[in-house]
């Protein structure tokens, strides 16, 4: 399916609903799967949105991938991922957060070790949570929809990102505690992506090339990516540009430095080389990007 036939959605398409408290267009947290801004035809979300099933179940499709989100879990969709919604039980209630892709960009650079989680959740959108993992879930989902709600707080937005960054963490460390239950015993392919992924998220800031990181792992690079394709789904390249998009994007809408300075961080030849690579990845130059 190409993408114009693809419907593309966010969160201002939900501004008109009552029972949804909002911050601009950036975030929205609400409790009834009504609100969501997903059809039973494909739909490309431009928001991150993180659903927990409190009761009953619920199927739904992401990237075109069936999944069933049963009480007790949690279902991570990333922004420009295809959501479809299949069906429900007539019981299903849940927690839903929206969260725009310029709100994640404004609280990345304080979560630079978190970037593998972006990675875990491509691969397993839906895990199974504990009941303390539950109750932390709810008591942030609460605690969040009452600091929203206080429009006259100067410092409403700053103070929901800092609540998001400890999400986020907790999230991490259920992902990281599922990895190890879920996992074990590793295929040697699926050792070879981790140790992969461990790699270029120590080294991706100065090396780009697939050959320095299979030289590492004493494979050659046609070995290396062919493994990684086969149990990821993407390229070795693809994965080593996404996180360096990712840095870059969080660099250009987070700090003070300026766009060769963000070059020489991310150690590409000139501004003019970091600037084609941008754009070639995004659609955008980097001072475009900023500039949104």
């Amino acid at each position: 399916m190409e993408n114009r036939n693809i419907r593309n959605v966010d969160i201002s398409l939900m501004q008109h609903l009552p029972m949804i408290d909002f911050i601009g267009n950036d975030f929205a947290i609400f409790d009834d799967v009504r609100d969501m801004p997903s059809s039973h035809y494909p739909t490309r979300l431009n928001a991150a949105c993180f659903m927990v099933c409190v009761k009953g179940w619920c199927k739904m499709s992401i990237n075109l991938q069936k999944y069933e989100l049963f009480e007790g879990m949690m279902g991570i969709v990333l922004p420009d991922q295809i959501i479809q919604h299949e069906d429900c039980s007539e019981d299903f209630s849940g927690l839903f957060i929206a969260i725009s892709k310029g709100f994640v960009d404004g609280v990345l650079p304080t979560m630079q070790q978190l970037f593998p989680l972006f990675f875990m959740i491509k691969e397993c959108p839906c895990v199974r949570l504990t009941s303390e993992d539950l109750q932390s879930f709810k008591e942030y989902h609460s605690f969040l929809w009452s600091k929203v709600k206080l429009k006259d707080n100067t410092f409403r937005t700053e103070i929901t990102q800092g609540l998001l960054i400890a999400l986020f963490y907790e999230i991490f460390n259920i992902y990281q505690r599922f990895n190890v239950q879920e996992r074990v015993p590793k295929s040697r392919k699926e050792d070879l992506f981790e140790r992969f992924l461990r790699y270029i998220s120590e080294s991706y800031k100065e090396e780009r090339s697939v050959s320095y990181y299979a030289d590492k792992m004493f494979l050659t690079a046609k070995h290396l990516s062919t493994v990684v394709k086969e149990v990821s789904g993407k390229t070795a390249g693809e994965w080593i540009d996404d996180l360096v998009v990712l840095e870059a994007k969080a660099l250009l809408k987070s700090s003070e430095l300026s766009i060769q300075e963000i070059a020489d961080e991310l150690h590409f030849a000139n501004q003019s080389f970091f600037g084609k690579y941008f754009k070639h990845h995004t659609g955008l130059s980097p001072k475009e990007y900023r500039k949104q």
